[in-house]
């Protein structure tokens, strides 16, 4: 269900701004991201889990939260991530 170390290590890579950046709203959003479409593949055949779906929905507002403060912070950033991301806004 949830994303292993290797994964997380190239999802942070690949959405850093600069070396060794693990806290950019960039970083953050992109690696909920990864949870949130592992958890979706975990709930097509637990239809019934639903302890792990309130994490989801969790994890879901988390995201939208830190996508807030970068769209009031820096929209260009903003636009970007979302095309990279594939997030429907």
């Amino acid at each position: 269900m949830s994303i292993t170390k290797e994964e997380k290590q190239a999802v942070m890579k690949e959405y850093a701004t600069h070396e060794g950046d693990t806290g950019s709203p960039e970083v953050q959003v992109a690696v909920l991201s990864k949870r949130i479409a592992n958890l979706t593949e975990h709930f097509k055949t637990h239809k019934k889990d639903n302890h792990s779906r309130r994490g989801l929905l969790m994890m879901v507002a988390q995201r939208r939260k830190l996508l807030d403060y970068l769209r009031g912070k820096d929209e260009e950033r903003y636009q970007t991530l979302i095309k990279r991301l594939g997030l429907r806004r």
